[in-house]
């Protein structure tokens, strides 16, 4: 499992810079195959964040919370919805799976994985953020 102290480049071992720059090509794959659909690129800008809606679900409670981010952010959920856009003509399923896809990877990029259960810091790649001292841990 590999543990940050936040969304940088710094003090990593080669392995996980080799992780963020595969992330990077899938993001860079991601505003390639955009680059073929009949949208403008600011469609691009405006909704590349739109997949953290998906934070909305953690005002439900942590198991909500992780099942819905993880859904928007799951590549082969966006892979899924692209597929089905091009299988079903319709391009704004494409641009959504294309989003989706492009999105997950720059969040993974960063260091923000798939989110568990515990809490919105606990992802499949580390915990986020600073470690708590155990004197600034809420009682």
């Amino acid at each position: 499992m590999l543990h940050h102290q936040g969304p940088c480049f710094t003090n990593l071992s080669r392995y996980e810079n080799n992780l963020k720059l595969e992330e990077l090509a899938m993001l860079l794959l991601g505003i390639y195959v955009f680059s073929f659909l009949h949208y403008q690129w600011w469609w691009f800008l405006v909704l590349f964040l739109a997949p953290d809606l998906g934070m909305i679900g953690y005002a439900f409670g942590n198991r909500a919370g992780a099942f819905v981010y993880n859904l928007f952010h799951h590549k082969a959920v966006a892979i899924a919805i692209y597929l089905a856009g091009s299988f079903f003509l319709l391009p704004v399923l494409q641009l959504i799976g294309v989003i989706m896809f492009s999105h997950a990877a720059f969040d993974r990029m960063l260091g923000y994985g798939l989110k568990y259960e515990q809490g919105f810091r606990h992802t499949h790649l580390g915990t986020i953020g600073k470690a708590q001292k155990v004197d600034d841990q809420p009682s």
